[in-house]
């Protein structure tokens, strides 16, 4: 082999590499894109999960064995939370779910989920309220080290009473 033939394979073994380099570099990315829409979606049911555990419950605490057409019944905004002596799962009404966190490994990654329980009023729902009104805003926040963003989700719960 002379010189221009060394020269040409060498050429071609160079080009070579780019393009496997490249197809490589492209699998990788497809890869990581699958595993974050992945993860997203598991983030996305457990939040879902979580709204629905939380929605087959009372509006409040008054409300689990009384009807009430009086915003005075309710329970304060200051005060949002399980009551003395309720512990998770057994919680009986909506707001008892303020604060609560977990820390699910069921899947395979570790999510972090945490709730937020407030009033809000039906003017302006993004607005937390300082006072009880009849729609309860629950915010249910999915992170995990693995994901790149986290999930955040929204459902309004409001009261209706009917005579």
């Amino acid at each position: 082999m002379n010189t221009g033939q060394s020269l040409l394979s060498i050429g071609a073994m160079m080009l070579l590499s780019i393009l496997i380099l490249r197809v490589n570099n492209s699998f990788t990315d497809t890869s990581t894109m699958l595993q974050n829409s992945k993860l997203g979606i598991l983030a996305t049911s457990i939040a879902t999960s979580q709204i629905e555990e939380i929605s087959r419950l009372a509006f409040d605490e008054y409300t689990v064995s009384n009807s009430t057409n009086n915003l005075a019944n309710l329970t304060p905004a200051g005060i949002l939370g399980p009551e003395t002596g309720e512990t998770y799962p057994n919680y009986d009404d909506i707001d008892d779910y303020n604060g609560y966190s977990k820390v699910d490994t069921s899947m395979t990654a570790v999510f972090n989920v945490s709730c937020k329980v407030e009033y809000v009023s039906s003017a302006n729902p993004d607005v937390p309220s300082a006072v009880p009104t009849w729609n309860k805003k629950i915010t249910i926040t999915v992170t995990s080290p693995s994901m790149v963003d986290s999930i955040k989700m929204s459902t309004i719960y409001s009261y209706w009473y009917f005579r």
